[in-house]
């Protein structure tokens, strides 16, 4: 099987999606964001890429109840799928293959 690569802002919405589980929702997903990572996200962005890593497989997705704070419209939930959860394991084990190959002196100058 050929490796899957995800670009930053992918995997920090994959991520994000399997810390908030069952609650990953449009909103959530962007506000969890911001608060995780203290940047500003536009919601758009963060829809566009939802689609794009469930059109990659890398999410699954389900329509949840209608609610009366929403005005009747339904949320969208997302949910990991084993692929994405290989992917994030990938993307790991390579940032740590990486980080683990930085000579000592780099660290150093880094203030590691």
């Amino acid at each position: 099987m050929k490796r899957a690569f995800l670009g930053e802002f992918e995997e920090v919405v994959l991520l994000t999606v399997a810390i908030l589980d069952e609650g990953a929702y449009g909103v959530s997903i962007t506000q969890e964001i911001e608060q995780k990572t203290g940047r500003a996200v536009g919601f758009s962005t963060v829809h566009t890429t939802l689609q794009r890593l469930e059109e990659k497989g890398f999410l699954s997705s389900r329509m949840g109840g209608a609610t009366a704070e929403r005005g009747g419209r339904r949320k969208r939930f997302f949910t990991i799928t084993a692929a994405g959860r290989k992917a994030l394991q990938e993307v790991k084990q390579i940032r740590m293959e990486l980080w683990n190959s930085l000579p000592p002196q780099t660290l150093q100058l880094m203030g590691g």
